[in-house]
């Protein structure tokens, strides 16, 4: 997934401009100022493993420079210094890990994050546990895609994308939610998502709890927390959270139509990436 690597490079080149917490933000007379030192790129000798590391990284993002390249504490990797981070490349130049970014391991050949695929796969398996008698599902009659999403009666862009339900569903998207009640088993917001799955109408009930009238109390069972553990075991670590039929998080809120561009596009990398796969033995 191209799109997620550069993304992720990016984000450690946007890090280094960021100003510190509490600094100071007072202008500086220009006589006093001088020219912020940019970061010297090294060159290491073609060949070797130092610059197969620098064009690992710059094939990911060449918009950031590789500082520093070293020996690794791990075996088969060079360490690297970029943007004032710390990435580790295997000495072919194939692997690139991130262990700012939650361990994330990429593939530098084929542009693929190994790590979100090992993810997606798990996230797949274990939403399925869920019956699908226990999500709120908001679907067209013909959906052309179909995304899970952990969703919080309280949260606000949870509200925002509830607000949008009818245009999800024109742009060929149908909506299966389920709960994560983001301050915790036992709090208000877990009783209310919990009356809410008691609910008789559990659809109009969840649309009148994003708009604080639906229902506070309940008592009977539900698999509220079934879903809870699934969020966190999925790696939620906010709300909403929207994920495809594959496994794959694509956010976070996005507008309907956005939601709908990125489902395109997995979709096309998907059929990409079938139509380039060899064929099975006996097909």
């Amino acid at each position: 997934m191209k799109r997620l690597v550069l993304a992720v490079l990016g984000a450690i080149s946007l890090s280094a401009c960021a100003q510190a917490p509490g600094g100071n933000t007072d202008p500086v007379p220009a006589a006093t100022t001088a020219a912020a030192a940019k970061p010297v790129a090294v060159k290491p000798t073609a060949g070797t493993p130092d610059a197969r590391a620098v064009e690992a990284v710059r094939a990911l993002n060449p918009q950031v420079e590789v500082e520093r390249v070293s020996a690794s504490p791990m075996p088969g990797f060079r360490e690297a210094i970029v943007a004032g981070q710390v990435v580790y490349v295997s000495d072919d130049g194939r692997y690139l890990f991130l262990p700012g970014s939650g361990g994330a391991l990429f593939d530098v050949s084929a542009k693929k994050n190994l790590s979100e695929d090992a993810m997606a796969g798990m996230r797949k398996e274990l939403i399925a546990t869920i019956p699908v008698s226990e999500r709120i599902v908001f679907s067209p009659a013909k959906p052309k895609y179909t995304v899970t999403v952990f969703t919080d009666v309280e949260c606000g862009y949870c509200r925002k994308l509830h607000s949008q339900i009818a245009e999800y569903n024109r742009e060929g998207i149908a909506i299966e939610y389920l709960a994560f009640p983001r301050m915790g088993l036992g709090s208000d917001d877990y009783r209310k998502m919990v009356a809410v799955w008691c609910a008789p109408d559990r659809r109009k009930a969840l649309t009148a709890a994003k708009s604080d009238h639906g229902p506070t109390k309940a008592d009977c069972k539900t698999s509220v927390n079934q879903q809870y553990d699934i969020g966190q075991r999925v790696g939620l670590t906010g709300t909403p959270m929207i994920v495809t039929r594959e496994g794959v998080q694509v956010g976070g809120y996005l507008p309907p139509a956005a939601l709908r561009e990125t489902l395109d596009k997995l979709a096309a990398e998907n059929a990409r990436t079938a139509s380039a796969a060899p064929a099975k033995p006996g097909t």
